[in-house]
C-alpha cells in the first residue's frame, strides 16, 4: 500500500511540474479608437494565439492583424491598408515576462499581476508594462488585461482631414482562457509492485 501511494504521489507531482505551457489560439482582443460625436471605430480579433511559459514566467501573445473585423467592411479596409499596413506588417506581438508568476499560486480569486515587455506593431517595438488579472477556472487559467496603445509610438498615420475623428489612444481590452499544452493526454498508470 505504501509503494502505491508513493506512485501516486510521485506521479501527482510530476504531472505538476510537466504543467510548464499553457496556450490558446483563441484570445479576444478588442480595441476602439472612438472620439465622442463621431462613428464609432471598433473592432474584434477572436484568433490571439498566447502562450505562458511557467517555468520562465514568459508571456508571449500574436495577433494578425487580418482578423481584426469592424462593422463596417470599409472600416477594415482603411485599417489594414491605410493605417497598420497589413500586408507589410501583417502580425502584432507582444513579449514579456510576468512579474511574480507562480502557477501554483493561480486560484479561483482573481490575482492582479504585471506583465513588463515589448510590443511589436507597424513595424516599431515599444517597452510597455500591462496589467493582467489572472483566475483559475474549469478549463485553465483565465486572463483579462486593459492597455492602451499611443498610435505615434508605432508611427501610425492619420491623415489630418480625419485626425479629429480618430483617438490618439487605442483602448485595447484582451480577454483569454489558456489551457494547460498536454495535460489531457497524460494517464495514470498504476503498477502494482506486491
Amino acid at each position: 500500500m505504501k509503494r502505491f501511494t508513493l506512485l501516486i504521489l510521485l506521479f501527482t507531482a510530476f504531472s505538476i511540474l510537466a504543467q510548464d505551457k499553457f496556450r490558446t489560439s483563441t484570445a479576444i482582443v478588442n480595441f476602439e479608437a472612438s472620439v465622442p460625436l463621431f462613428e464609432e471605430i471598433k473592432a474584434v480579433n477572436k484568433l490571439g494565439t498566447i502562450v505562458i511559459e511557467t517555468k520562465t514566467s514568459e508571456f508571449v501573445c500574436v495577433l494578425f492583424i487580418k482578423d481584426f473585423t469592424f462593422k463596417l467592411d470599409l472600416m477594415k479596409q482603411h485599417f489594414n491598408e491605410n493605417y497598420l499596413e497589413s500586408d507589410r506588417y501583417p502580425k502584432a506581438v507582444f513579449k514579456g515576462r510576468i512579474t511574480k508568476f507562480d502557477v501554483n499560486e493561480i486560484t479561483d480569486l482573481e490575482k492582479e499581476y504585471q506583465i513588463k515587455g515589448k510590443l511589436y506593431l507597424h513595424g516599431k517595438s515599444k517597452n510597455i508594462e500591462v496589467k493582467a488579472f489572472m483566475k483559475k477556472v474549469s478549463e485553465g487559467i483565465q486572463i483579462t488585461s486593459d492597455f492602451p496603445i499611443i498610435i505615434s509610438d508605432f508611427d501610425i498615420e492619420v491623415p489630418y482631414t480625419i485626425a479629429g475623428k480618430i483617438a490618439k489612444t487605442v483602448n485595447t481590452e484582451l480577454t483569454a482562457v489558456v489551457e494547460c499544452d498536454g495535460c489531457d493526454t497524460k494517464q495514470i498508470v498504476v503498477v502494482d509492485t506486491n
